[in-house]
């Protein structure tokens, strides 16, 4: 139970989707407990008809969040809060937001302020549902070793992602010090600094893990997905050998059988659990679809509420 809102399910899942209680009602209006009460049950929560505009929706983003994290490569909009989607028109993979990194927020949101006329969906997909629909092999697989992401990231991007999260405004005098102290999440991560002034990180962690709620295991990560803005990590197991080709194409599998899609209306919001629940797109077939992304790392009171 939400205040001043009805909750129904959403899709084949545990998804819900909450709309208000009466004309009128805004984001503000729901209680910040009770919303991530839901999320903590669902994974992931659509909320549609409150009607918000790109600062409504930016303030609700944090007023839930502890801190709110960006990635300089996209455009701001929303009082830097919000950042438009803008990874072109090809379908996406599922992913964790930055799960091929040590930069992964707890929180993904989503802001509809145009819905497309056809397709364009948002797809969603549960871990937990996935680690128990995969095969024997697979789970003790993923058990028995980590994934490693590891690509090279140019100058210029590493000095600005470092410099923003510094929150300074001299990019050209960060070092790969700081980067190496801001890359404290989960898993480990080894960083180099390579002869052109660019850099090579190595992020391991597992693909099958607890979440933000809890101990029990969701595989949810970034091996099916993509590399918007950055070049395409190597993705291997710890030990350096490729996952095999019959375990990725089971992975495949599975997951598209348990994805659901998000049927975007103007003004909807998605909130994620982005340690549980992975994400992707279908093709946009119209490019006047207009959405926005946020990441936060979810309010540490309202974890312990």
């Amino acid at each position: 139970m939400i205040d001043h809102a009805r909750v129904t399910s959403y899709g084949s899942g545990t998804g819900l989707l909450l709309t208000p209680a009466e004309p009128g009602t805004t984001l503000a209006a729901l209680p910040r407990e009770q919303v991530i009460g839901a999320l903590r049950e669902a994974g992931f929560l659509l909320l549609r008809g409150f009607e918000p505009d790109l600062e409504q929706f930016s303030a609700f983003v944090g007023a839930h969040s502890e801190r709110v994290t960006l990635d300089p490569a996209r455009t701001f909009h929303g009082g830097s809060t919000a950042q438009k989607v803008d990874a072109g028109y090809d379908a996406v993979g599922l992913h964790l937001e930055n799960g091929n990194s040590p930069f992964a927020p707890t929180l993904t949101w989503f802001f509809c302020e145009k819905a497309a006329s056809s397709g364009s969906q948002t797809t969603v997909c549960d871990g937990y549902r996935v680690w128990d629909a995969l095969s024997d092999e697979a789970r003790a697989m993923f058990r028995e070793q980590d994934i490693v992401y590891s690509r090279r990231v140019e100058e210029a991007k590493w000095k600005a992602f470092t410099a923003f999260h510094l929150g300074s405004s001299d990019a050209a005098s960060v070092t790969v010090d700081q980067l190496r102290e801001l890359a404290g999440g989960p898993g480990e991560t080894v960083i180099d600094l390579l002869d052109d002034g660019s850099i090579h990180y190595a992020y391991r962690v597992p693909a099958a893990h607890g979440t933000l709620f809890g101990e029990r295991l969701a595989f949810a990560n970034s091996i099916l997905g993509p590399s918007n803005h950055y070049e395409k990590p190597r993705i291997t197991f710890a030990d350096g050998q490729d996952i095999p080709v019959h375990i990725m194409k089971e992975v495949e599998t599975v997951t598209e059988e348990l994805t659901e899609e998000l049927d975007w209306a103007d003004g909807d919001v998605a909130l994620i659990d982005n340690t549980r629940v992975m994400h992707g797109r279908r093709a946009i077939t119209d490019p006047e679809r207009t959405i926005y992304n946020a990441q936060s790392d979810l309010d540490r009171v309202l974890l312990a509420a």
